[in-house]
């Protein structure tokens, strides 16, 4: 593929040295060595790309930051790794229209951060929002804990500038929150993991920046407290804008290996509710709280500074690292729950023994299942682990994956799961707008 250093403003890479860690992202797959990495910074070789591999019979991988969970950035046989970290562009923001637009190559700290300047607000939160990129978020649909109240990144995105199947660029959508001229390409390609086309940048909506917010720890004495824990908050009218959860296996082993802080966490199980309604800092929003949590409030500890805050928040972000440090070889699910399943889901989980511990966003049911001695098993007695699981969370109306997406790590799993017509549906999808299989084939169908 010596045509690939004629691509202008286009990095090569193509020593192993330099493209072997392009072969996985966060997730336990591995792919082969790709056939090369470019790292283009304009439309031109964009074109060139792929047309050739229309021609050649090759596939683009797009990349971000590599921080996915599920596979879907890593190659496949035969593959060109689209690294688009050094793709151009300026994040700005339009305060009047209450929008901000950025390239892939971003990071989605700078995008928030860059709202923040202005006074304004970016909701989406993953974890590794510190890491990840702007275009990655996009492309997973990341979550994170204030998809429960604020929703996933589709619920913001306005208009999507991607590659597609012909070698241009096109932009979808508007920079306006109405927009209703037939179906939505922009929301089609948001979550789609590159297998429809390959997202360049976005505009995303914005709001005003939240001026209090109340952030609570809630030790509770035992876990059977823990599933009702959404639906008694809903009762009194009362949502969270995020509400996160450490099983009793989790803060175990945090208090015996974790740092000082995680040492200290109280609780059988622990939740960590948030809040940014206006006056929530004050008695007349923090009295009914308490009353409506009941015996559950009396060893609540209350935080309402940033370094208070950033305390708390600073354990439950941590506890994704600590466990992949102890256990290297553990496999995290992101499966979903609807939340009046959730007593249920807990009490049959424990019936499986799969040696598993659970943290995460529990006010929208998208729980982290780890299985920690996943890295004992060989791929097929993984799947056949992780199925139970899987066939528990689809019986119950829920989901494999909450905001992981599906990528290589879960395509099994979701063909055996999902329903046929809508494999078939998104597979004629792929079709129309790929017909020779450019963009990240091989990926979730």
């Amino acid at each position: 593929m010596d045509w690939l250093d004629a691509l202008p403003e286009t990095r090569v890479l193509r020593d192993p040295a330099q493209t072997r860690d392009y072969t996985h992202d966060e997730s336990h797959v591995r792919g082969p060595e790709p056939l090369a990495v470019v790292k283009p910074r304009c439309r031109e070789a964009l074109r060139t790309l792929v047309h050739r591999a229309g021609d050649e019979g090759f596939t683009l991988v797009p990349r971000g930051a590599g921080s996915g969970k599920a596979g879907g950035c890593v190659p496949t046989p035969g593959s060109v790794v689209v690294d688009l970290a050094d793709w151009p562009g300026p994040i700005a923001v339009n305060a009047a229209n209450l929008t901000l637009s950025a390239p892939a190559s971003a990071g989605l700290a700078a995008v928030k951060e860059r709202a923040e300047v202005a006074g304004l607000w970016y909701p989406p939160d993953p974890n590794s929002w510190r890491l990840c990129s702007f275009g990655g978020s996009l492309a997973t649909n990341a979550g994170g804990p204030n998809a429960c109240k604020y929703g996933m990144t589709r619920r913001w995105v306005l208009a999507v500038e991607a590659l597609m199947a012909d070698g241009e660029v096109h932009r979808f959508g508007i920079d306006s929150v109405k927009q209703n001229t037939g179906p939505n390409l922009s929301q089609l390609l948001v979550g789609s993991e590159g297998m429809f086309g390959m997202i360049l940048g976005a505009t995303v909506a914005l709001l005003p920046r939240p001026r209090e917010t109340l952030t609570l720890l809630l030790p509770l004495p035992d876990m059977a407290a823990l599933p009702g824990l959404p639906a008694q908050l809903f009762a009194a009218g009362l949502l969270p804008s995020a509400l996160e959860f450490w099983d009793a296996a989790v803060l175990a082993d945090l208090r015996a290996h974790g740092p000082d802080e995680a040492r200290r966490l109280p609780g059988e199980a622990l939740a960590l509710l948030e809040f940014d309604d206006p006056g929530c800092t004050h008695a007349g929003f923090i009295e009914p709280l308490l009353e409506a949590l009941g015996t559950l409030a009396a060893q609540a500890e209350l935080a309402t500074t940033g370094a208070q805050r950033e305390a708390l928040w600073g354990v439950r972000r941590m506890t994704s690292v600590h466990l992949k440090q102890r256990f290297p070889g553990k496999v995290s699910e992101d499966v979903v729950v609807p939340r009046d399943r959730l007593p249920e889901f807990f009490t049959r989980l424990a019936a499986l023994d799969a040696r598993t511990v659970s943290y995460g966003h529990l006010g929208d049911g998208n729980l982290h299942i780890n299985l920690l001695h996943a890295g004992e098993l060989d791929a097929e007695s993984l799947e056949a682990a992780l199925d139970p699981l899987f066939m528990l969370c689809v019986e119950l109306g829920g989901t494999l994956s909450g905001e992981h997406g599906i990528g290589l790590a879960k395509r099994e799993a979701f063909l055996r799961h999902a329903d046929p017509f809508a494999i078939a549906a998104l597979r004629g999808i792929k079709q129309a707008l790929d017909p020779k299989g450019v963009f990240n084939a091989g990926k979730v169908v």
